[in-house]
């Protein structure tokens, strides 16, 4: 299911949320000016594999800041026009709210926390992988986990092709789908030995999803509200 749109109005100008997708789209801009340069296809991949979180590297780097600064560099490097497309998507169909209930400032750091979770997340499933993490999609479901626990009862517009071309979900619906569709195809990878199949770290977006309701179920009531 592709979310189109969603019922819940926000009040606030959402600014943290078109910082982040802003950022994205610059830092996905950069990476083709990269690839366009003579032997852009070297060049690309070296600044990948610098910004990357790459799970074997952090764990035997695990003193050195440098290495734990792509926890949050990683979360802006995409692999290709659908994954920075889809992931800014999402981004703004959720953050929007999440950003409108938390603030500012309080959105900066549960958006930082919830990613990084995921990319732990993701290092304990595959601890000895040396491909390279990246995308927005391990902060982004903590996104959608906090939405889950915020707005249980608005509905998303989603582009259902098996069904109907549009159909109203109720959101509790829609997001549970996803988390359970996500841990699924994580404990499919983990059975046949890539924690990362098919190039996707289900586990970032099952961790991440957790992280992101169970940081929303701990707020205070009154924010929650």
């Amino acid at each position: 299911m592709l979310p189109l749109w969603d019922t819940q109005p926000h009040r606030r100008t959402p600014v943290l949320t078109v910082l982040l997708i802003l950022g994205c789209v610059g830092v996905f801009v950069y990476e083709v000016l990269l690839l366009s340069e003579p032997k852009g296809d070297a060049t690309l991949a070296r600044f990948v594999t610098e910004f990357a979180l790459v799970p074997r590297r952090l764990l035997a780097g695990w003193a050195d800041p440098t290495e734990w600064r792509t926890m949050v560099s990683a979360m802006f490097l995409h692999g290709g026009v659908a994954h920075v497309l889809g992931n800014c998507w999402f981004l703004w169909i959720f953050g929007n709210n999440v950003e409108d209930r938390l603030g500012f400032f309080g959105f900066g750091l549960f958006y930082a926390f919830t990613g990084a979770v995921a990319a732990l997340a993701q290092v304990v499933a595959e601890p000895g992988s040396a491909l390279p993490m990246i995308g927005a999609s391990g902060a982004i479901s903590g996104v959608l986990g906090a939405y889950l626990v915020f707005y249980p009862r608005a509905w998303v517009v989603a582009l259902v092709p098996w069904v109907v071309p549009v159909l109203p979900v109720p959101a509790v619906i829609f997001l549970v789908l996803w988390f359970f569709a996500q841990t699924w195809a994580g404990v499919g990878s983990l059975m046949s030995g890539t924690a990362a199949a098919g190039g996707v770290a289900w586990w970032a977006h099952a961790g991440g999803f957790m992280a992101g309701a169970l940081v929303a179920m701990a707020l205070p009531r009154r924010r929650r509200r």
